[in-house]
């Protein structure tokens, strides 16, 4: 069903007590578009060819990092009815998924949980074009999850290369795709266990990261104990990483959408719940509202706000409001967030496109480059950049949802 947003006017953000920066008043001010459809306007301008969105040394790739942006763009045409960003979508879709529905450069035997993510974009293109080779793309990532290697208390492994770990990132790979295939082609009558299933996802990986004197989830934890990185008595890694509980939120909130009432989807609402009413506030800077690399350590020395970790947080709280699991009474809070960030990294570029800034491009555990997940690591961890994928499909998001409240008269 679409919905209508309206364009964002500085004058409905003056009589919400919105008071934008200098630097900001081209990005508030801006008669002609929203910033959803301004922003999707201005990656396809960088990136005319989907299919190149996220490239590495010139091979497409099968990978969450170029789906959560086009995804996005999915949603922003049900929003808007434009179908530039469909099939923007669609032709890289197309490009990975032959006649077949042999996805380019994926294998399941590697036990990739990032792999499963992308085809989340697969639901509403089979649901619209009904061609078969995605329903195949579909069942064969289905088929990952139900050999996926697991804890012994039935955690997915992040990878195979990665035996007995599970970290943060990881629950925002599987658990939403399950969730919503569970939903759309399993039996009614055999639904149950499989929920039961994605929920337990989140609770095994909250019971064995949550820290205790922190209020924080580490990024990482391993069941053996044994690798380089984690307490040898916890098996946890040594810090939170603020997108790698990004991730965790976000995916408990895309998979709350679909996981019935019960005991189960309870306790994956207290944990959210939790992380936003106490965590968050807890590590939130002052003065920008938003968020550090190192989640845990604001003030200290070295320690930087980064913006895809942030906008995920943001992007959690709207929908946590519009899907009940937060009370509405948050709902000025939440777009107070959502402003705040554009004001600390949106920028508006000569060209007349604009840009997300501080985004770390990727950080993560062991691996061949010894990643340690300290301090210094994190903060030293690949350069920063401007409109990371893992930036832009949730601002988009968080950007509908928060036009949708301004056309309501919130």
């Amino acid at each position: 069903m679409k919905r209508n947003y309206v364009i964002l006017a500085l004058s409905a953000l003056v009589l919400m007590g919105c008071q934008p920066k200098k630097s900001s008043e081209k990005l508030w001010n801006n008669p002609q578009k929203p910033l959803s459809v301004w922003m999707a306007e201005s990656e396809m301008q960088r990136i005319p060819d989907g299919t190149y969105l996220d490239e590495m040394n010139g091979k497409l790739r099968w990978n969450y990092t170029s789906s959560i942006e086009m995804l996005a763009f999915m949603d922003l045409t049900t929003a808007t009815g434009d179908e530039r960003f469909w099939n923007y979508t669609k032709h890289y879709i197309d490009t990975m998924i032959d006649e077949k529905g042999i996805i380019t450069s994926y294998k399941l035997s590697n036990y990739n949980i990032d792999h499963v993510c992308p085809g989340k974009m697969l639901f509403d293109m089979y649901e619209r074009h009904g061609e078969a080779r995605y329903k195949i793309a579909m069942d064969t990532l289905f088929s990952q999850l139900m050999s996926h290697p697991r804890t012994q208390d039935s955690g997915f492994w992040h990878k195979q290369v990665y035996p007995h770990q599970m970290w943060l990132d990881g629950l925002y790979m599987g658990a939403p795709y399950y969730a919503e295939y569970v939903h759309q082609f399993i039996p009614a009558e055999q639904q149950a266990a499989y929920f039961e299933d994605v929920a337990r996802q989140f609770i095994v990986v909250g019971e064995h990261t949550y820290d205790p004197a922190t209020q924080v989830y580490r990024h990482g934890w391993d069941e053996s104990k044994s690798m380089f990185w984690c307490n040898p008595e916890t098996g946890q890694s040594a810090h939170c990483w603020g997108r790698g509980l990004g991730w965790y939120v976000m995916g408990m909130i895309d998979a709350l959408e679909f996981l019935p009432e019960g005991e189960s989807r309870d306790q994956v609402v207290k944990i959210f719940q939790d992380i936003y009413l106490y965590t968050l506030p807890k590590y939130q800077d002052h003065k920008t509202k938003m968020w550090y690399q190192v989640l845990e350590c604001p003030h200290r020395k070295g320690n930087y706000l980064e913006s895809t970790g942030s906008i995920m947080f943001v992007y959690g709280f709207l929908k946590a409001i519009k899907l009940g699991v937060l009370d509405e009474k948050y709902t000025f809070k939440a777009m107070d967030w959502y402003r705040k960030f554009v004001d600390c990294f949106v920028k508006v570029n000569e060209d007349g496109t604009i840009s997300i800034t501080d985004c770390c491009a990727g950080a993560g555990l062991g691996g061949k480059q010894m990643r340690s997940g300290t301090f210094d690591y994190y903060i030293n961890e690949t350069v920063l950049r401007d409109n990371d994928n893992k930036a832009v499909g949730p601002f988009i998001w968080a950007s509908l949802m928060y036009e949708e409240l301004v056309a309501a008269g919130k």
